[in-house]
């Protein structure tokens, strides 16, 4: 039983380390591909000016908590970030590490005990996945050009 658990979460391991080297090698070659790249790049910067994400930032604003508590957009700033760092010929590990540097810094520094980090990266990665499947919707049904 014990080894059957511990072979199961090996295959799930393996079909994410697999998926994910498959995500890089697809992502290197659009990163590589200059009209791609400022196709995206003006369809992301489309979608900020003009304000199709105000829906997602109402929602990051936990109007029903105490406000010296609100989100203060983390997601958002984390997306910008990553969105001035995309540019044709970016390579995949300046991406990785300017995300790696948002999550440290909004993320991973402010928890102040093992239970707040968790309750901190699980609303980060709720409220992260929020809102990239509220800029895919946007850029599918708008933007279509932008996926190439």
């Amino acid at each position: 039983s014990s080894s059957l658990t511990e072979a199961k979460e090996f295959v799930k391991r393996l079909r994410r380390q697999t998926d994910l080297c498959n995500m890089v090698k697809t992502v290197r070659a659009l990163l590589n591909n200059n009209s791609t790249v400022s196709v995206l790049r003006s369809g992301l910067h489309a979608i900020f000016n003009e304000k199709s994400l105000d829906v997602t930032k109402d929602l990051f604003q936990e109007k029903f908590r105490n406000p010296k508590k609100r989100q203060k957009n983390i997601q958002l700033k984390c997306l910008k970030n990553f969105i001035s760092s995309l540019t044709s010929s970016t390579d995949i590990r300046d991406l990785l590490s300017c995300l790696s540097s948002d999550l440290q810094t909004f993320v991973i520094k402010p928890s102040k005990s093992k239970e707040a980090f968790k309750e901190q990266a699980s609303d980060f990665m709720l409220k992260w996945n929020l809102l990239l499947s509220n800029v895919g919707k946007i850029l599918t049904i708008n933007r279509t050009d932008s996926f190439g």
